[in-house]
């Protein structure tokens, strides 16, 4: 009987071992931006570097719940502040993403001035990864200009969605860093309304979930490698 409770507890003390080892082989993940990487007018669980997460745990990769630093309105200049002012930062991430630039266009900020401040974030996106541009991805910006919000001036938001785009994707290349380019997919959003959140503008989960499935199988052979 004492041998039987003595191979019971060293059971139940190797299991809580191998899961705390499961906790600390967590990849981290650090995601950077503006209301499309928050989330707004979503649930939580509907944000979109939520549901990659989750997604890639179906996998098998263990990933722990994403650090955010997002906000509403958020230009380039804002984000960079954020991230300096932020003392609950880790040293280093396994993986780190960045979406930015929406804000400064709908403020009439010209593309010209976007291309030095993105490029900066990008350099420190991969320094918060370590140094390792193969553990950081960019998300092109979506075009709101498909949105009952936009839609008046969809034309002229749709080329100035393309000039900042092709920005911020020539400067992910000269990284040499991930690229997904979920602009497609949110213009999708002009004729499935489903894809459009209750505020008339955002994303809706539903298409979350769609850029998710463009990002789910590279993102999993990054952290991979």
């Amino acid at each position: 009987m004492k041998y039987l409770y003595f191979s019971l507890l060293l059971n139940f003390n190797f299991l809580i071992s191998m899961d705390a080892n499961a906790q600390n082989d967590s990849y981290t993940y650090l995601a950077l931006g503006d209301s499309y990487t928050i989330g707004e007018s979503v649930a939580i669980s509907e944000r979109w570097p939520v549901q990659l997460a989750a997604r890639l745990l179906d996998k098998g990769i263990s990933v722990k719940s994403p650090k955010i630093i997002a906000t509403t309105g958020w230009r380039t200049d804002e984000l960079k502040a954020a991230i300096e002012s932020d003392n609950e930062l880790l040293e280093q991430y396994d993986l780190v993403s960045l979406l930015i630039g929406v804000n400064n266009q709908y403020q009439g900020k010209s593309v010209e001035s976007y291309s030095p401040e993105f490029e900066e974030l990008l350099q420190i996106a991969i320094k918060l990864a370590g140094g390792n541009a193969d553990r950081v991805f960019v998300v092109s910006i979506p075009d709101y200009g498909k949105t009952p919000f936009g839609a008046e001036k969809e034309n002229e938001i749709e080329k100035a969605i393309n000039d900042y785009n092709q920005v911020n994707r020539d400067i992910s290349k000269k990284y040499k860093v991930a690229y997904f380019n979920i602009t497609p997919i949110s213009r999708l959003a002009k004729k499935h309304a489903d894809l459009t959140a209750k505020d008339t503008l955002h994303p809706s989960g539903k298409m979350y979930t769609q850029w998710v499935d463009l990002m789910l199988n590279k993102v999993a052979k990054m952290l991979k490698k």
